[in-house]
């Protein structure tokens, strides 16, 4: 089927009416249509207006609940955020607010989210710290989808980390990373469309390779790097669900079915203002940076993204049609 193009507002307003017909205030709403919206213009489907059926299922059964508000108590550098099993989005919001007041007052602050769900694209939480010049890490843990290394049933989730740190001038740089070799949400994006995945992108529920995406969603991904991507899961697990008191991945629900308990999953956020450390951060931090680029075919993480941020952006006429579907209030 054909893909169309649509504008990021029409778009956002397409999963605002989709959220709406499911029982979602436009106030919780909006910033979740607003990061799908952005994923899609980063080239980053995955995690853009496909999740839409699969948020507005949930908010339909309960698994998310549609009139939780976030709740955020601080004390010193530590801001808890409390998701209330809703979307991640107003919640991440929330503590990243709170987050960048908290950074320029003491140098340093810290969010723990709990009860919470998908975190969507792990840059997004971090790039608008450093636009304000500050440095951000951002890492959250998903449901299962990894074996540890050397093991066969998944325990970690794919958690993403991402990283972001002020230039002197222009986009910041910008490190947005899985821990599994791709997102698990492009393999349930080849499922949904009959494709097969490449090799090494997973293994089958027997522990074999495979490019099945069938066979990939009932076994587990491959981390990236091998036993360090596993290991770094672990990390992730542990300051994420660890220090939230939220569901580790093993524990957690499917974000891609409207059954079970709603998912609990966690995420943590470290900002930092470097004008609170050694005088001269930025110049330092520009030397490295054309060291790097001054190598012929070398670039710094997040260039290609922001040099292809699109005005515009495409879906396919199919997944056009389930939003408007759902839009009106249909089955998607």
């Amino acid at each position: 089927m054909a893909n169309i193009t649509i504008s990021p507002k029409d778009a956002e307003d397409l999963a605002l009416a989709a959220f709406a017909a499911a029982g979602l205030s436009e106030a919780r709403a909006r910033p979740a249509a607003r990061a799908l919206v952005q994923a899609e213009q980063d080239g980053l489907p995955s995690h853009g207006l496909a999740r839409v059926p699969f948020y507005a299922a949930q908010l339909r059964s309960g698994k998310v609940v549609a009139g939780a508000e976030p709740r955020l108590v601080r004390n010193g550098a530590v801001i808890r955020v409390d998701a209330g099993f809703g979307l991640a989005f107003a919640a991440i919001e929330a503590g990243a607010e709170a987050a960048r007041e908290t950074a320029r007052d003491l140098g340093v602050a810290v969010v723990s989210i709990t009860h919470s769900h998908h975190f969507g694209v792990a840059g997004h939480a971090v790039e608008p710290f450093a636009r304000e010049g500050l440095i951000a890490l951002a890492l959250s843990n998903s449901p299962a989808a990894m074996a540890p290394w050397g093991g066969n049933r998944a325990l970690y989730g794919t958690n993403p980390i991402a990283f972001a740190c002020p230039r002197a001038t222009g986009a910041p740089l910008l490190i947005d990373l899985s821990l599994s070799h791709v997102a698990r949400g492009k393999v349930m994006l080849a499922q949904k469309s009959g494709q097969p995945i490449p090799e090494g992108w997973a293994l089958d529920a027997q522990g074999a390779p495979t490019t099945d995406a069938d066979a990939a969603m009932a076994g587990t991904m491959v981390p990236s790097g091998g036993a360090k991507g596993a290991a770094l899961a672990l990390m992730v697990e542990l300051l994420t669900a660890g220090l939230a008191g939220a569901n580790f991945a093993f524990q957690a629900s499917s974000l891609f079915d409207d059954k079970g308990p709603p998912p609990d999953l966690a995420h943590f956020i470290l900002a930092l203002d470097p004008a609170r450390f050694a005088p001269g951060f930025t110049d330092r931090a520009e030397a490295m940076f054309a060291a790097i680029e001054a190598q012929d075919g070398a670039r710094l993480p997040g260039a290609r993204r922001f040099a292809e941020r699109g005005e515009m952006i495409r879906i396919s006429q199919q997944l056009h049609d389930t939003l408007t579907s759902l839009a009106q209030g249909k089955p998607g």
